[in-house]
C-alpha cells in the first residue's frame, strides 16, 4: 500500500501529524508530493509575493534534502492539485491521499474538489489547537481574544509528549515517479529557509539563561532592539511546527520562564484566534467584521498611498518601517501596527488596500494573521481595537525607537539629524536643516497629512458609519 504525502504549509519531517498519518495509512511506503499550483499565483490572499516564492521554494529545496537522508525525496509536479493528485495515484497505486488542514477558503475549495474524487484524509492543523476545538459551550466560535485565551488555556498544554519525532527512515517505494526539481531562486536575504534553520532560531530565542524571550516582555515592541524571534516565516510554511512552539514556550513557563514566555505564547494565541476566526467565518476576507463599520466613506487618495508604499510620508517611523518592508519583505510587528494605522486612520484609506500590499510584500504573509491585524487596527474586525483609537506615529516611535536608530537604518537622510529632533525633523529650523543635509521638503519629504486633522476626519468618517449602520 501507498500513500501520498501532499505537502502545503508544512515543509518539514518533525511534528508533522500529516507525514505520520501518510506513513500510517501507507503502511510505511510514502510518497512527498508538492505541486506547484498556478491558482496560487493569481489568488489574492494566496499570490506567490515574490520573496515568499523564493522563501517556499528555499524550503522545498531544504526539505528535499532532508528527505534524501532519510531514504526518500521530494517529488515535485505543476499544474491542478486535483489532476496532479489524480495521475500520481494512479502511477503509484496510492490508497491514500494525506494533508494538513488549511482553513482559507481557497485552501478549502481547493481540498473539497480533491476530496470528492480521491481518498482524502485532511488531519492536523498549522495551528497550535485545530479551529473547531476551541468553542463556546454552544460550540460557536469566540469573537473575543480574551475569552478564547481562557479556553485555549484550560485545555490540556502542548508537553514534549505530543510533538512527533521524525521518522529516521522513509521508504517511498521502488518506483521514481516522474519529477521536477524544486525551483531554483536566490534565497532571501537575512531569512535561510528550512526546518534546521527554524529551530536554530527557536533555540537561539529560548535556550540560555540569558535568552531573548526572557526579556521578550519588554523588548519586544522596541523596532530598534533584537528583541522577537523572527520565527513568523517559518511558522508560515511550517518549516517549525506551532506546537513545537507552543511546547516551546510553556516548558518555560512551567519551570519558573516567567512573563516573557507567557508573552510571546500570547502571540501564539494570536496566531490561532485568527486561523479560528477565519475557519468560521471566511467573509472577513472582504468584509468587515463588525457590519456596524461597514460603508466607510474612504479618501484613498493615490498619491497618498503611493507615498506610504514607498516610505515618504515625512513621518520617519513610517517611512523606515515601509522602507524595512520593501527591502526585507518582514516588518517588525509594532511597526505593522503603526503604519496601519496611519494608512487607514490618519490617510482615511480602506485597509484593504493596506493588507493587499502587505500580502504581496510579506514573505511571512499569511490570510488569517495579515486580515486580523489590520481589521483589529481599524477598529472593524474581531476584537477590535475602538475606531477611535489612533496611532500617533511620532509619539510611537519615541516610545519604541526613542534614540532613533531603526529610524536612521532605514531612512539614512535623516543620519545626522539629533535624537530629540529624529521623530520629527520638520521642527529642526530651516538653519538647522540646512546644515544637517535636510532641508524638510526636499531631502527629506515634509509630512502629507497633519496628524490632528486626519486623525478628526477618521473619527468623523468612522461615527459617520457607525450611525448609519444603526
Amino acid at each position: 500500500m501507498t500513500a501520498i504525502w501532499w505537502i502545503r504549509r508544512d515543509l518539514r519531517v518533525d511534528d508533522n501529524v500529516a507525514l505520520d498519518t501518510a506513513t500510517e495509512l501507507g503502511h510505511g511506503t510514502v510518497i512527498p508530493l508538492f505541486v506547484l499550483d498556478p491558482a496560487i499565483q493569481s489568488s489574492r490572499y494566496h499570490g506567490a509575493a515574490q520573496r515568499r516564492a523564493q522563501f517556499l521554494f528555499a524550503g522545498l529545496r531544504a526539505l528535499d534534502q532532508d528527505l534524501r537522508t532519510r531514504g526518500a525525496w521530494l517529488l515535485v509536479r505543476r499544474g491542478s492539485p486535483l489532476e496532479v493528485l489524480r495521475q500520481l495515484s494512479a502511477e503509484v497505486g496510492a490508497t491514500a491521499v494525506v494533508a494538513e488542514r488549511d482553513h482559507s477558503p481557497f485552501a478549502k475549495r481547493r481540498d473539497g474538489a480533491v476530496a470528492r474524487a480521491l481518498p482524502l484524509h485532511l488531519v492536523g492543523s498549522p495551528a497550535v489547537r485545530i479551529p473547531g476545538d476551541v468553542t463556546k459551550d454552544d460550540g460557536r466560535p469566540y469573537a473575543v481574544f480574551g475569552a478564547f485565551r481562557r479556553a485555549w488555556m484550560a485545555q490540556p498544554p502542548i508537553t514534549q509528549r505530543d510533538i512527533l519525532q521524525a521518522p529516521a527512515l522513509l521508504n517511498a517505494g521502488a518506483a521514481a515517479p516522474v519529477s521536477e526539481p524544486p525551483p531554483s531562486h536566490p534565497e532571501v536575504p537575512g531569512f535561510p529557509a528550512g526546518p534546521h534553520e527554524a529551530l536554530h532560531r527557536l533555540d537561539a530565542f529560548t535556550r540560555g539563561t540569558d535568552a531573548p524571550i526572557l526579556r521578550y516582555h519588554d523588548d519586544r515592541d522596541r523596532m530598534d532592539l533584537e528583541g522577537t524571534s523572527t520565527l513568523s516565516p517559518y511558522l508560515r510554511f511550517g518549516m517549525l511546527s506551532a506546537r513545537t512552539a507552543a511546547e516551546r514556550a510553556t516548558g518555560l513557563i512551567a519551570n519558573g520562564g516567567g512573563t516573557g514566555a507567557s508573552r510571546w505564547l500570547d502571540e501564539l494565541l494570536w496566531r490561532d484566534f485568527y486561523m479560528h476566526i477565519l475557519d468560521a467565518a471566511p467573509e472577513v476576507l472582504r468584509i468587515e467584521f463588525n457590519s456596524g463599520l461597514r460603508g466607510i466613506s474612504w479618501r484613498n487618495d493615490p498619491a497618498e498611498i503611493e507615498a506610504w508604499r514607498t516610505g515618504l510620508t515625512g513621518y520617519p517611523v513610517v517611512d523606515a518601517a515601509m522602507r524595512q518592508l520593501a527591502t526585507t519583505g518582514w516588518m517588525h510587528n509594532r511597526a505593522r501596527m503603526i503604519v496601519a494605522s496611519f494608512l487607514v486612520k490618519h490617510l482615511l484609506v480602506d485597509w484593504r488596500i493596506g493588507e493587499s500590499w502587505f500580502m504581496e510584500q510579506l514573505i511571512d504573509g499569511d490570510p488569517a494573521s495579515n486580515n486580523g491585524g489590520w481589521q483589529w487596527v481599524a477598529g472593524t474586525g474581531t476584537d477590535a481595537a475602538p475606531y477611535f483609537r489612533v496611532f500617533n506615529p511620532v509619539v510611537q516611535g519615541k516610545k519604541f525607537d526613542p534614540d532613533g536608530s531603526f529610524i536612521r537604518r532605514w531612512v539614512p537622510e535623516l543620519a545626522a539629524v539629533p535624537s530629540r529632533f529624529i521623530h520629527e525633523p520638520w521642527a529642526l529650523t530651516p538653519l538647522e536643516q540646512a546644515s544637517l543635509g535636510v532641508p524638510i521638503g526636499e531631502a527629506y519629504p515634509a509630512p502629507i497629512v497633519d496628524l490632528g486633522a486626519g486623525r478628526d476626519r477618521a473619527l468623523g468618517a468612522f461615527g459617520a458609519a457607525r450611525d448609519r449602520m444603526r
